[in-house]
């Protein structure tokens, strides 16, 4: 029994670790409620759209019932969708306007050329950038950008609640927030500047044209799977303030309809999550240590090991009911993090089979 003090000594000590980032962000977080705002200043809000017909009329009704915003104008692009989402956008053009994407460059992935072209159509002086599964009360575009004005941020990440229908997705999908809660100390990050500690998620991302110009825009990441994250750590190497927010009173995301739809979608961008090759054996074996490693030493009859298991199971808590989903991690993070590890293993191995693809197009 002896021989496992060692791991069980780091294990406490990733965990303690873990908890602690964890009770801070849980505090110190920022965060957007939903509350009456006004904002005199031009928006754009501008959502790409490629086979999102399941998307279409609860997106866009939301979006036009936004309130607060004096002068906005709302606009779609359809990314060459195969499927009735061009049909049904043009039901609303008297108060959307519909755009068609262009022949993806070379060089190019689809969204990011989407966002650009998107933004290349507007002079508003707030671009709003929307994903098509997102859903916003009336408060959370002005609510946002008041926040944004407030702290004198340049661009800010409303960060949504996530939803799952299947079971997969509702073990899984609370792995995005509690990833970033449970490991970087976001009100540090902010004092700190660092690019490399920046958070962000473009299914809601808001940003001034100025700054977003002055780095190129989305063309400063036209080649990028994570162009969410990548646009963001560019704006604050530029030197631009801004981060993540908790948004999930003003802002909800339901990302996929079926589980090969997640497994798609997070096997597209996986392998190049963790900095490279490096980064994603790091990462890994921290996720052994800490997530599964305390279940099976409890399993093999080392009681000690529930120290680090609760603590960890606590961290997802936290997470839980700061960005209110249902706390099914507490005991089942062991479970979410095996399924985490295989699709990061399934995502390099269809990269390098040239098997990374969403909606139709080949990502790498």
């Amino acid at each position: 029994m002896s021989s496992l003090h060692s791991p069980l000594f780091i294990i406490s000590v990733l965990a303690t670790l873990s908890f602690l980032i964890t009770v801070l962000n849980f505090i110190t977080m920022r965060k957007v409620v939903d509350r009456e705002s006004r904002v005199t200043e031009s928006v754009a809000v501008l959502v790409p759209m490629r086979n999102e017909e399941f998307n279409v009329e609860a997106l866009l009704t939301s979006l036009l019932a936004s309130r607060g915003l004096t002068e906005v104008e709302y606009s779609v692009l359809n990314d060459g969708s195969t499927d009735q989402t061009g049909e049904l956008v043009s039901g609303y053009r008297d108060r959307v306007r519909t755009l068609q994407g262009a022949q993806l460059p070379q060089g190019w992935l689809g969204k990011p050329y989407a966002c650009q072209q998107l933004s290349q159509e507007s002079k508003s002086k707030y671009l709003v950038f929307i994903d098509a599964d997102l859903r916003v009360r009336p408060n959370a575009i002005a609510a946002s950008i008041s926040f944004m004005e407030k702290t004198g941020w340049d661009f800010i990440s409303p960060y949504p609640a996530e939803h799952g229908k299947t079971f997969l997705m509702r073990i899984f999908q609370p792995l995005l927030q509690w990833s970033w809660l449970a490991s970087v100390p976001l009100r540090l990050a902010e004092r700190t500047g660092r690019a490399s500690m920046v958070i962000a998620n473009g299914q809601f991302f808001i940003v001034r044209r100025d700054a977003y110009e002055s780095i190129g825009g989305h063309e400063s990441v036209k080649g990028e799977v994570l162009e969410d994250l990548c646009l963001a750590r560019n704006l604050v190497a530029a030197g631009f303030k801004g981060g993540v927010a908790e948004a999930s009173a003003i802002a909800e995301c339901t990302m996929y309809e079926e589980n090969a739809d997640l497994i798609s979608g997070y096997t597209k961008s996986l392998w190049t999550a963790f900095g490279g090759l490096g980064g994603t054996i790091a990462t890994m074996a921290i996720l052994v240590l800490t997530q599964v490693l305390p279940i099976i030493l409890i399993i093999a009859g080392v009681q000690a090991a529930f120290i680090p298991f609760l603590l960890v199971g606590t961290t997802h808590l936290l997470a839980a009911i700061r960005v209110r989903t249902a706390p099914i991690n507490l005991l089942l993070h062991p479970l979410a993090t095996l399924i985490l590890i295989a699709l990061i293993c399934e995502s390099y191995r269809r990269k390098s089979r040239g098997q990374l693809e969403w909606r139709g197009r080949r990502v790498i």
